[in-house]
């Protein structure tokens, strides 16, 4: 799945086009890597994403195409660095 796309789903960010930005402009990393919107996220991958001074990382649990909203968080671990 799309790096933006799952942003989304996954409701880590409320928006696609957001979310898009976000990896463009270089705030978010897969598997410590600068990541772009199109990168290919899988099971397993670790994302971080800043939003300011704030970072969150996470793990992928799962890269379900579609969502409930109450089912979200389950889509992701979030790690403590």
């Amino acid at each position: 799945m799309r790096l933006d796309k799952y942003l989304k789903v996954s409701r880590l960010i409320k928006r696609r086009t957001v979310a898009a930005e976000a990896a463009a402009g270089g705030r978010v990393t897969v598997n410590g890597k600068d990541a772009k919107p199109s990168t290919d996220v899988k099971v397993g991958d670790k994302l971080e994403i800043r939003f300011g001074e704030r970072r969150i990382t996470v793990q992928v649990l799962s890269a379900d195409e579609k969502t409930r909203p109450a089912d979200a968080p389950a889509m992701y671990k979030e790690i403590q660095i």
